[in-house]
């Protein structure tokens, strides 16, 4: 099995798929592809016909985009319980997950994924809307499943959020402007925290030496 990601520091897609990947324990061949310069395409390309990463191969099967990734593992790795097994939970936090996969276009357009950064940068007006839908959002499901993550146990829906949570702690983002209580900073933290997160933020940081 091999996945093709980008830099690990600037891409969120890659990270919402290689968390689930680390997550199944199965070993995995990393293909780390430069973004920038735009010239690496053609390097994109021969892996992903899409032009775009993450791509997964397993065998003669390319499976791209990450929301799709995600699926595959939970399929071919159930014992990974990748998603909930109450039916209830593994719904909304699928729908968690399509919600940040299709949504929040200006807080990713405006506050874009970079490991290295550490700033304050104020939120523009549809920044500040998204940032409250997202805080009510995991309020919702921490009350309902009581954390620490979003359905109870980690899934696919916590991969997908932590990006979020690293733009968050780069731009300097006070939640509690925002709608939060507390619930929302903690569940952040907690995905910042885990082990899966860790390495990757160790080997992305690495590579800017």
């Amino acid at each position: 099995m091999e996945l093709i990601i980008g830099t690990k520091r600037l891409s969120s897609w890659s990270l919402r798929a290689w968390l689930p990947l680390k997550r199944t324990g199965v070993p995995f061949i990393e293909t780390e592809i430069e973004l920038y310069p735009e010239a690496r395409q053609p390097e994109i390309l021969k892996h992903s016909p899409s032009g775009y990463v993450p791509a997964l191969k397993d065998g003669d099967l390319l499976v791209g985009d990450s929301l799709a990734i995600g699926e595959y593992l939970a399929d071919r790795f159930p014992e990974a319980r990748l998603w909930p097994q109450d039916l209830a939970a593994r719904a909304l936090a699928r729908a968690a997950a399509a919600e940040m996969h299709s949504g929040f276009a200006a807080l990713r357009r405006e506050h874009p994924m970079d490991l290295e950064l550490r700033t304050s940068k104020p939120p523009s007006d549809a920044v500040a809307a998204d940032v409250r839908r997202i805080v009510a959002l995991w309020r919702t499901l921490l009350d309902r499943f009581g954390g620490p993550f979003l359905a109870g146990e980690w899934s696919i829906a916590d991969a997908f959020y932590t990006p979020v949570a690293t733009r968050f702690r780069s731009y300097g983002f006070d939640l509690s402007a925002h709608g939060d209580d507390g619930w929302a900073q903690a569940y952040a933290d907690a995905l910042l925290s885990t082990p899966e997160y860790l390495q990757w933020e160790r080997e992305a940081l690495a590579e800017g030496r």
